[in-house]
């Protein structure tokens, strides 16, 4: 797909703000609906971050029971509830396969393009967004509202006022900023109308000591980790900078809001069985060694404890199954996968438009929502997209 300049949809019927998966999501909505369409992305290209979220494997959703599933959103607000209602994983499933990708789905349930990659599915996408006659404006950077109703933008071309019927904003969160997400759009807002931003799905800082140099990506698996009221398995790393992976990302909700982190190393053995074991003589053997030895425990685990619980106590049973983390906070903003905060549910109506601008709508990730990862994002993004375009399509309809 290709802006022209002097392509009669300069004066567009729908004017959609960012081509990330909610903006695309939107303009199909609004295309499918018959209005005509201008995609306004300010990269030079669209979908940046799907397609580096493409580059481990598209994860496009989680087959699971669907309160399991609806769980995963804090908060779920009605209007959130009723874009997931509407389109849900298994929509999100059948919108895939509508594009040619086929999909399986992994031992967890996360669901993958059997490509893995999102370009695919990308450029099949936009192929059905062209043959909807949605045009993209690339280099279009929003600049806010203007008096009498228009969108402001600057432009290869210089400064764009456009007067469309509806806008959909889909500019993304506060994180990734050299994708595009770069939440610089907040200032376009009233104090009220926005959440602070938050990193979500981040890893955390911690200041190891000199000896942990050794174990910089080393991988930690079958641990689970409580924090709060969050608690579960999962793999991550032991980085330079800190702790990172899904495991981490699954509780860093409950530890940005305060709760302390413990992992549990052994979670398949009780207490009083690590007791016994840990009583099987040692000999000269190193505590490390007889924790390998006795308990099957990897490299990581061992360097945690060490890190973590030095010096290290007779009884270590408990703190193999409840060891404090001691870090530094999450790592900033920017590096987060996600972002929580933006546009506040409450500035909204259910069809995700704004009280405060009539024909305006938000979706994707400027809305203040977060869940983790394992498909969870990119649904809802893809629902809010949906549920925007077309409430905007019904608005605009109406008059």
């Amino acid at each position: 797909m290709s802006y022209v300049s002097d392509n009669p949809l300069v004066a567009p019927e729908a004017v959609v703000v960012g081509a990330g998966p909610a903006g695309l999501m939107a303009a199909e909505a609004l295309g499918a609906a018959g209005l005509s369409v201008l995609l306004a992305e300010a990269m030079p290209s669209p979908a940046r971050k799907l397609l580096m979220a493409g580059k481990s494997g598209l994860n496009l959703t989680k087959s699971e029971p669907r309160p399991r599933f609806d769980a995963a959103y804090r908060p779920r607000p009605p209007a959130l509830a009723a874009a997931l209602d509407g389109f849900g994983p298994e929509a999100a499933m059948s919108w895939a396969e509508g594009l040619g990708q086929p999909l399986f789905i992994g031992s967890t349930g996360r669901v993958f393009p059997r490509a893995m990659k999102a370009s695919p599915l990308l450029r099949a996408w936009l192929g059905r967004l062209d043959g909807l006659g949605v045009r993209l404006a690339r280099r279009w950077r929003w600049t806010g509202w203007e008096a009498g109703g228009g969108v402001g933008f600057d432009t290869p071309e210089g400064a764009r006022s456009l007067t469309p019927r509806v806008t959909v904003l889909a500019m993304g969160g506060a994180s990734w900023r050299r994708l595009g997400s770069d939440g610089a759009w907040a200032d376009r807002f009233e104090a009220e109308e926005l959440a602070p931003f938050a990193p979500a799905n981040v890893g955390l800082a911690v200041e190891w000591s000199p000896l942990m140099e050794r174990h910089f990506g080393t991988p930690v698996k079958g641990c689970a980790l409580s924090a709060g009221d969050t608690s579960g398995r999962g793999e991550f790393v032991i980085s330079r900078r800190g702790l990172e992976g899904g495991g981490i990302y699954a509780v860093s909700r409950a530890v940005r809001e305060g709760a302390e982190l413990t992992l549990d190393l052994l979670p398949d053995l009780s207490l009083d069985e690590i007791r016994v074991r840990l009583a099987r003589p040692r000999g000269k053997t190193s505590v490390s060694n007889h924790l390998r030895k006795v308990l099957n425990l990897d490299a990581g685990p061992r360097a945690l404890l060490q890190e973590f619980a030095r010096p290290l106590p007779h009884d270590l049973a408990p703190l193999l199954k409840a060891l404090p983390v001691r870090h530094a906070g999450p790592r900033p903003l920017d590096e987060a996968i996600s972002t929580a905060g933006g546009v506040r549910f409450e500035a909204l109506d259910e069809g995700l438009m704004l009280r405060r601008r009539p024909g305006s709508f938000v979706a994707g990730e400027m809305l203040d929502w977060e869940a983790p990862t394992g498909g969870y994002l990119i649904t809802a993004c893809l629902a809010t997209g949906r549920h925007a375009g077309r409430s905007a399509a019904a608005w605009a309809r109406a008059r």
